[in-house]
């Protein structure tokens, strides 16, 4: 969190997935997970100043993108959180949309997150309120709160904390072939085996990639050509996808494949928190 005169800042961490194993259906029929979040040190960005009423606005490549405020998940956030804590404040809201929408690195969940942490400091509010709330606005924003390495099971909002060496400072390129991927889509396309508990997400999977190259088959063609990238340690597709990332031996590595990344895909060149 920076704080700048009467100007708060937040960034909003691309979130990745490492591992996503789909283990069936829970009782209320939503998908049961085991999963390991790591988060990027890039991503979107908040900007929130003090005001009378609640309102937010969006800039940046993606922001037409985003749904209407009816559907806005920053404002769902600052309402959801105001109504909670019982403040009288409001606040002006302008978020810098740098991440795709609908692409598996959970655009929408971290910008929610951020705007909760955001608020939270600028309300001089009790965070208990943030996660109260986060639950109710997504499966993934309990994980973009933290915004720390964590493990997830239920539907991705149970969490415990991961203490591995491998991650902190990886370098790590995002992929995405500039094709939106609903998540839903996606999910019902899954088809329905358990393939095995997660215990390492090195040698786990991500279940959902084969049901999302059936609706997207240029998530094969990123996967290949970032497979065969000098330096390359580890590749494999986020979330639902479409956007994919491969973990580098070192910067150079990873900068030099961001520059000869092919014309017509999205790419974040960044680092593992």
């Amino acid at each position: 969190m920076a704080v700048e005169g009467r100007r708060w800042r937040e960034v909003a961490p691309a979130k990745l997935n490492l591992a996503l194993h789909v283990r069936g259906r829970l009782p209320d029929g939503r998908h049961a997970l085991e999963t390991v979040f790591a988060f990027c040190v890039d991503g979107d960005r908040l900007e929130g100043e003090p005001s009378d009423t609640l309102s937010a606005k969006n800039t940046g490549i993606f922001a037409a993108n985003l749904p209407g405020n009816d559907e806005n998940l920053v404002l769902r956030a600052a309402n959801g959180l105001k109504d909670a804590s019982g403040v009288q404040s409001g606040a002006t809201l302008t978020l810098d949309k740098r991440l795709p929408v609908a692409s598996g690195i959970g655009g929408g969940s971290a910008d929610a997150a951020a705007t909760l942490r955001l608020l939270t400091s600028m309300w001089s509010i009790d965070p208990s309120h943030a996660s109260a709330i986060a639950p109710k606005l997504g499966a993934d924003v309990p994980a973009c709160l933290l915004s720390m390495t964590c493990r997830g099971e239920g539907v991705g909002d149970r969490l415990e904390l991961v203490s591995d060496p491998r991650i902190p400072g990886t370098p790590v390129l995002l992929v995405n072939p500039n094709v939106p991927l609903s998540t839903g889509q996606v999910f019902a396309a899954w088809d329905g085996v358990d393939r095995g508990e997660l215990t390492d997400w090195q040698s786990g999977r991500n279940d959902l990639e084969p049901a999302a190259r059936g609706i997207v088959p240029a998530i094969g063609d990123v996967i290949d050509w970032l497979g065969e990238q000098p330096g390359v340690e580890f590749v494999r597709m986020s979330g639902s996808g479409a956007t994919c990332f491969a973990l580098f031996a070192d910067e150079a590595s990873r900068d030099s494949a961001a520059a000869g990344c092919p014309d017509g895909w999205w790419h974040l060149a960044t680092t593992l928190r």
